[in-house]
């Protein structure tokens, strides 16, 4: 019987070498899987679509999966790894063989019912209706229990068919309505077949030769379950897999034909694919990413040679130290070592992610130039990125070693998609590629060693091999949403690093934490970087990831004092045993630390009049100078005082408000000329205002810093845009870096009183301990203008600072009602944790619970990406629109160029300049922007364009959107002012 396998006979021909009744076989062999209406117009039988998902999950075990994930499943499957994986995602549609799922389509059901498949009348009701995914756990279920002798390895395996579309049910949810799964002798016969006869094609002798001899923990179960879904997303695809209605063409080897053909077209597959063990220690600092390395890059590396299991690594050191290069010089060292097969690099923003991106491409194409193209960009305008362009879509190089960012924006958004919904249950959705394909016939030209753009679909980034993104998705990862376990997967063959660590706010550290957990559990090696980090935080990440490494719900594992900073924390798990070390030596920093003088300049003026002037003084002969604000209408208003004033020098203004075009350009020339290659660009004066943007990963040297109040961590990150670059020519009155520090005034009894945006924003509990701070070094509030206290240094004074910023003693003077602030804070950061719980992917007293039954047992509310990117990052959704002149007969994009009567576009030129005009629009005008704003008419036919809301601004440059009017100028971005009544 095997040997029918072997010639690549038919599932008619095994069938009947199995001994199948005549009728058994026939109805087997009538059995649909993917209706013609749904599949490029061919049905597609059962059998069919089980062989070519297990045919596809084939070649994701040679050419995708990394070498951890494949040990771990030989060592489950007693050696027979890749056959076992081939057969559990093969088998998710083994319950469409029942009358809920048979009966849903009348022409297919047509040849089922006159075979002898019969069935009363069904649910109609959709919220009742017998889904598929459920069917098939219930089919298998007490096979596995019988056969596999009892139910702890049924136990794990039952939830990866019945949660295949997306969300895990409970046991108690495996309740059939009446007749759904089908009664009688025959459906009986013909489920035992589907089973049988799939299990003997994939080359298993019986089901209870599938029987696994060990478990998998719940995190790789979750990993599992997404590469599953991946199996069956490819397989599903019709235009890669054409309907098969005769089962007599249907057999194993021709699945494997069909799948190596639609891999090769979609240019599939994994990452280093067993990387090598550097030769030396310290290669992949010298020789990979040219460096030579500082004390603390060498230790970061040198833990991540002396690790002795897949851990965490925690690495604090001050701005600008290279902990980016030291982590992926780690990430390298722990792929070798621990068979992972890519990279996942988070940042805190889109801004961030560019300028990374670029850097892990360069790095990645040291190891082979044809990696390049397995280097995502996961955030919805990567289109602005020219270098991401020239990988995904063959558009010519930047020039030059300049960042190729065109853009430099604000919060994941998600990548535009067609109306696919993965999570359509009544059949299979729509498994159309459409708009993750590139915008021109360039593509084809790319050859055999191009992108995958099948990694562009929705949910399927972190899949790519090497991905640079936002921290959101590994938030994302942790939440109960549908098809996180997609997510998950992508994270599970990785190293993980997040930098800038410390910009997770409590509520976002709930996800953060959670993700630890999984990623601990399924040994995913992770580096967090910070320069900031407060004590509690790095004990907190530590406790998650061991939490996870011991499958215990609270695990603490105190971390013994670090000798200095900068230092390095590793995590891990030996023999069931927890482990926490750090650097036992002080580790030197790059550069001596410097004196910083603090003063103040009391302003609580959303105008910012006074800081105006003070920038005008602190520049008069000379200097650059950058000041960041709290909010975007206090830096346009500053921005318009200096222009208006006649300012004599180069000004600009910086914020979340600017289009894509404008922040991307205005990024640029910021670096340009005050960045580490800037020379002899530098202007002689020069004044940027900017909002928190310029807060962390903008490699930017001031010379004078002027700052609204923020926490200390937030403080001490805007500090590290001062005097950063050696080298540096300055004017002799900026010698000693200098920072004044406004947003703050004095009230009653010397209290400070904030700029209200600035409470919203951080509470004011955080705000007066870095008052408190700010004033041992600057004096009291009430003596504006420098003092004789002793300022900060830099970077030597950092861990301090945030250590006693955040910690449980109290600093502020007398009278300022510390106490008060403090319960008010810990209330709000009580609720807000309790909130992010209800997202979370598990409850934490079924965090030990061996499987993933149950783990969806509330949906999450967020239906769509933007509700998602709310619930991570505790806000109300918000909405990207592009901006659209109406001019007389017409639209213009916002750079002037002619779109035509109905706002075509034609080619892709004219959609880059027209998508220069995305802007994030604040939350509170959402509501008012989903009501009454629209894509344009003749942006239908385009991809990137069709689901695109236009904020079409009238002849006089303005319009109505709810109660408010908005504007946009070149200069000043996004102008919202409420509408008088």
């Amino acid at each position: 019987m095997v040997s029918v396998v072997d010639r690549g006979g038919s599932v008619v021909q095994l069938m009947e070498a199995m001994g199948l009744s005549p009728e058994t076989v026939e109805r087997v062999s009538r059995l649909w899987g993917k209706s013609a209406a749904r599949n490029g117009g061919q049905r597609h039988l059962l059998l069919g679509h089980l062989l070519d998902t297990a045919a596809v999950a084939g070649l994701i075990w040679d050419q995708y999966l990394s070498r951890a994930f494949r040990q771990r499943l030989d060592e489950i499957s007693g050696g027979r790894g890749q056959l076992w994986f081939m057969w559990v995602c093969g088998i998710h549609d083994c319950g469409k063989a029942c009358p809920a799922f048979q009966a849903m389509d009348e022409a297919e059901a047509a040849p089922v019912l006159a075979a002898g498949l019969t069935w009363g009348r069904l649910p109609a009701d959709r919220q009742k209706r017998w889904r598929h995914d459920v069917a098939g756990a219930v089919l298998l279920m007490p096979r596995l229990i019988t056969e596999w002798g009892g139910e702890e390895a049924a136990g794990w395996v039952w939830p990866l068919v019945a949660g295949h579309h997306g969300t895990f049910p409970s046991a108690a949810a495996l309740r059939p309505p009446r007749g759904a799964q089908g009664r009688g002798a025959a459906w009986e016969q013909v489920q035992r077949a589907v089973v049988d006869v799939f299990t003997r094609a994939v080359g298993f002798e019986d089901l209870a030769d599938v029987r696994p001899v060990d478990s998998l923990r719940k995190a790789e179960q979750l990993a599992l379950s997404g590469l599953i879904v991946m199996a069956d997303w490819i397989a599903s695809d019709s235009s890669q897999f054409p309907g098969l209605a005769d089962a007599g063409l249907i057999s194993f080897a021709g699945a494997r034909r069909r799948a190596e053909a639609a891999w090769e077209r979609l240019r599939l597959r994994g990452g280093w694919r067993d990387l090598d063990l550097p030769e030396n220690p310290l290669d992949p600092l010298t020789c990979r990413l040219g460096v030579q390395p500082r004390a603390s890059q060498r230790e970061l590396v040198e833990r991540a040679w002396s690790m002795p299991a897949p851990g965490l690594l925690v690495a604090e050191a001050p701005m600008g130290e290279g902990k980016t290069k030291a982590a992926l010089a780690a990430a390298e060292v722990l792929a070798a070592r621990f068979g992972l097969d890519g990279v996942f690099v988070a940042m805190p923003t889109q801004a961030t992610s560019d300028p990374m991106y670029e850097q892990v491409l360069r790095w990645v194409h040291t190891f082979d130039p044809a990696l390049e193209s397995q280097v995502a960009l996961l955030h919805g305008r990567r289109r602005f990125n020219t270098w991401w362009r020239s990988v995904w879509e063959g558009k010519p190089r930047p020039e030059g070693e300049g960042c190729g960012c065109c853009e430099n924006g604000g919060r994941h958004d998600a990548v535009d998609v067609t109306a696919d919904d993965f999570g359509a249950i009544d059949e299979d959705a729509d498994y159309g590629m459409v708009s993750a394909q590139p915008s021109t016939d360039r593509a084809t030209n790319l050859g055999a060693d191009g992108p995958a753009f099948w990694f562009l679909g929705d949910k399927r980034g972190l899949l790519t091999a090497f991905a640079v993104g936002t921290v959101d998705h590994i938030l994302h990862a942790a939440t109960r949403t549908r098809h996180v376990m997609l997510r998950f997967a992508g994270l599970a063959g990785k190293v993980v690093v997040v930098d800038e660590v410390h910009a997770a706010d409590v509520y976002m550290r709930q996800f953060l934490v959670e993700a630890l957990r999984w990623l601990g559990q399924a040994g995913v090696p992770v580096v967090l970087l910070s320069a900031t980090l407060p004590p509690a935080q790095r004990q907190q990440f530590v406790d998650a990831y061991l939490s996870g490494v011991l499958g215990m719900a609270d695990v603490h594992q105190p971390i013994p004092e670090p000798a200095g900073y900068p230092c390095v924390t590793a995590a891990y798990g030996v023999d069931g045993r927890a482990v926490a070390e750090t650097s036992r030596e002080a580790v030197r920093s790059w550069r001596e630390s410097a004196p910083v003088r603090l003063a103040w300049l009391p302003d609580t003026d959303p105008m910012g009049t006074r800081v105006a002037a003070a920038v005008r003084e602190t520049v008069a002969d000379g200097g650059v100078a950058l000041v960041v604000v709290n909010q975007v209408d206090r830096a346009q208003a500053i921005y318009r005082d200096l222009r208006d004033g006649c300012f004599d020098g180069v000004l600009h203004l910086l914020h979340a408000r600017l289009c894509a075009a404008h922040r991307a350009g205005r990024t640029g020339e910021c670096l340009r000329l005050m960045g580490p290659q800037a020379g002899d660009d530098r202007p002689k004066r020069m004044v940027v205002i900017a909002t928190q943007l310029a807060e962390q990963s903008f490699d930017v040297d001031a010379d004078v810093l002027i700052t609204d109040l923020a926490p200390t961590d937030l403080l001490l990150q805007r500090i590290g845009r001062l005097h950063r670059h050696s080298g540096t020519r300055r004017p002799a009155a900026h010698r000693v870096p200098r920072v004044l520090v406004t947003g703050v005034a004095p009230g009653k009894g010397g209290t400070p009183q904030f700029l209200r945006a600035s409470k919203v924003i951080y509470g004011e509990w955080s705000l007066l301990r870095a008052a408190a701070l700010v004033t041992e070094a600057a004096g009291a509030l009430t003596d504006a203008g420098e003092s004789a206290a002793s300022g900060w240094s830099i970077p030597a004074d950092v861990p301090g600072l945030v250590a006693r910023a955040y910690g449980s003693t109290e600093i502020c003077p007398a009278g300022w009602n510390e106490a008060g602030a403090w319960e008010q804070w810990q209330a709000k950061e009580r609720k807000r944790e309790k909130t992010a719980e209800e997202y979370l992917l598990c409850r934490r007293r079924e965090w030990a619970f061996p499987t993933l039954e149950g783990l969806h047992y509330a949906g999450s509310r967020a239906a769509s990406e933007e509700q998602l990117d709310a619930v991570v990052r505790d806000g109300e959704p918000s909405v990207e629109v592009v901006i659209v002149r109406w001019a007389s007969g017409g639209y213009r994009a916002v750079d002037g160029t002619w779109l035509g009567v109905h706002g075509e576009v034609d080619d892709d030129e004219v959609t880059d300049r027209l998508m220069g005009g995305t802007v994030r629009l604040p939350p509170r005008l959402t509501d008012a922007a989903r009501a009454e704003l629209s894509p344009l008419p003749g942006w239908a036919g385009r991809p990137w364009l069709r689901y695109r809301l236009a904020l079409v601004l009238e002849e006089d440059g303005t319009r109505l959107l709810g109660a408010d009017r908005v504007s946009y100028h070149d200069a000043l971005g996004l102008v919202i002012e409420r509408e008088a009544r």
